[in-house]
């Protein structure tokens, strides 16, 4: 559901760390996406053809990924039930898992092979902090665009510029002009991350991980300044 009270910058904060945190995972874990887990299909069979490392990871990223989404709904469901605040107490859960990550990615890392069990470890934490923020988005910002893939949300982008250039009617024009700076500022605040990532593995290494605990800081102390969302 998407609640009323919840501001614009909550949705960005969300792509923007989801960017950070698959390039980073990406360029750390030997090719393991964290948030687009999907992707770790390609990269499987890049790994099995190539002799590139990673194959467990990459293998237990999609299971980890929709058990935590299922407990996500699960526990968000029960919290609700007794009127608590689901989505700042499941923001905070992923606050806690990043943190975790970033703690075993500078302790551990970095990791040569992603098949090491530390390497595992830690890509399963950051998958699960992914998996609980794929589920908040959908469950309490489903009209915002989304804060991982973004290749539907592309797709949008260049409907809506093909109907705005071929002409649609006047009353349609708002509500499509509206749409598509929505998702073009959510696809450019991913590649922000995105690009901050690369530049800070390549100048920190795995010191890296420290920056998505503190935009996640960010985004749960936003959430908290807002009217909670009502029971549902």
């Amino acid at each position: 559901m998407e609640n009323a009270a919840v501001k614009p910058t909550l949705p960005l904060l969300l792509s923007l760390n989801a960017g950070y945190v698959d390039t980073a995972g990406f360029l750390a874990l030997q090719g393991l996406f964290t948030a687009h887990v999907t992707g770790n299909f390609v990269t499987l069979g890049a790994s099995l053809v190539l002799g590139i490392s990673g194959v467990v990871a990459k293998l237990l990223a999609l299971p980890v990924f929709c058990i935590v989404v299922m407990l996500s709904r699960l526990v968000g469901n029960r919290l609700r039930q007794r009127k608590l605040p689901a989505l700042g107490i499941l923001l905070a859960v992923k606050l806690a898992l990043l943190v975790a990550g970033a703690a075993l990615a500078i302790r551990l890392g970095p990791f040569p092979s992603g098949d090491s069990l530390a390497a595992i470890v830690t890509g399963m934490t950051l998958v699960a902090a992914m998996a609980i923020q794929n589920a908040v988005h959908r469950i309490h910002l489903s009209n915002a665009p989304p804060s991982t893939l973004m290749t539907g949300t592309t797709t949008q982008i260049m409907i809506d510029l093909g109907d705005l250039l071929g002409g649609v009617a006047a009353d349609a024009r708002p509500a499509i002009v509206a749409r598509l700076k929505r998702m073009a500022v959510a696809v450019a605040v991913f590649a922000v991350g995105c690009g901050s990532a690369a530049l800070g593995f390549a100048f920190a290494s795995v010191w890296c991980f420290v920056v998505p605990p503190v935009v996640a800081l960010a985004a749960l102390v936003l959430r908290l300044s807002a009217p909670e969302e009502e029971a549902k």
